[in-house]
């Protein structure tokens, strides 16, 4: 993986969304094949055993090991975004129109969002507040496209409470996004995907024919476990607030590829949808932040280059990206910067 500033958090933010909303449409033509909780825990193990088979290709020593205080924070990823929110959201499908699910599914980004800002600390700007905004808006627009819908109470709780469980898990991996991706991804895909099937067994669900299965998971390593990847990525350089906005195109992407994918039409509700995302997502990309900022001391370990923030720590010699603990000394200067792991300081708008 690579060390990079918002450039590289926004493009790997916005590849996460596409592969992401295009497994969706991929997702429900599959869905015939197998019930719902064997098609969530295949998508996942197909992300698992992909990213699996794929560590060997990967460079050796760019990316810091999990470690063992890490466990906390990933079990609870494992828990609240791989295992409540899809059981949540099922619970909530069974008793929702699809149009309400829909819109009730957009909480996900505001709500990562206001875990971010109000519970972990992250700074937002005005003008990146302004584009989150547009970028939920027109999510909403999507997600009402459809149309109105009876909205039982008990069926809305479940939903919502599957969007604060993704919320909970987006910020979580904020926490492990200095970390190796690859085997975040990894380990959560695994775990998450063998109680979805394990669970999909218990109640009578059975595994697709040969054919649907290979779609499934070729669907899961992309859409869930490369994506996971970039998710995690993104949130490295940008924060969980920031992503969250960017990460909510997904449904949009969705909607497009499910033209070709499943004969379904283009409504004028999903064109302004774009525009308002398109506009956010232009607002985020020429948000600026700088101001004089101060570094504590601090020892870690991530992915980086010997750029301003890391001077100065001896070793052998390095070609590119590379990892190992090393110390920052104190340090006071004024530069454009994200919240990222450098600079997740308190201050205002």
């Amino acid at each position: 993986m690579i060390a990079g500033g918002k450039s590289a958090g926004t493009a790997a933010g916005l590849a996460a969304a596409v592969l992401f909303g295009l497994s969706a449409p991929v997702a429900k033509a599959l869905l015939p094949s197998s019930g719902p909780f064997m098609l969530a825990g295949l998508l996942y193990l197909g992300a698992g055993v992909g990213l699996s088979a794929l560590g060997p290709l990967l460079p050796a020593g760019a990316e810091a090991r999990l470690r063992r205080e890490d466990r906390a924070t990933l079990v609870g990823m494992i828990v609240a975004g791989g295992v409540v929110g899809p059981l949540l959201l099922l619970a909530g499908l069974a008793r929702l129109s699809g149009s309400s699910a829909s819109l009730l599914l957009n909480l996900e980004a505001p709500l990562t969002i206001a875990l971010a800002v109000l519970v972990f600390g992250e700074p937002i700007s005005r003008r990146e507040l302004a584009g989150s905004a547009a970028v939920l808006a027109g999510a909403l627009v999507l997600g009402g496209a459809a149309g109105g819908g009876s909205m039982p109470a008990v069926g809305a709780l479940a939903v919502s409470g599957a969007c604060l469980a993704w919320a909970v898990d987006n910020n979580l991996g904020q926490r492990l996004s200095l970390r190796d991706p690859v085997a975040v991804a990894r380990v959560k895909s695994l775990v998450a995907g063998s109680f979805n099937v394990a669970l999909a067994l218990l109640i009578g669900e059975r595994f697709p024919a040969p054919v649907a299965l290979a779609g499934i998971l070729a669907t899961g390593l992309a859409g869930y476990g490369v994506s996971i990847v970039l998710h995690l990525l993104a949130m490295r350089h940008l924060g969980a607030a920031r992503q969250a906005a960017y990460f909510a195109t997904a449904p949009f992407v969705g909607a497009v590829a499910a033209v070709p994918i499943l004969g379904e039409g283009l409504s004028g509700a999903v064109a302004a949808a774009g525009a308002l995302m398109l506009a956010g997502v232009a607002i985020l990309v020429r948000a600026r932040h700088g101001h004089l900022h101060s570094h504590e001391a601090v020892e870690h370990d991530h992915a980086h280059r010997h750029d301003v923030h890391h001077q100065g720590h001896p070793h052998e010699p390095e070609a590119g990206v590379h990892s190992h603990p090393h110390r920052h000394a104190p340090l006071t200067h004024d530069h454009p910067h994200q919240p990222d792991a450098h600079h997740r300081h308190r201050h205002g708008a």
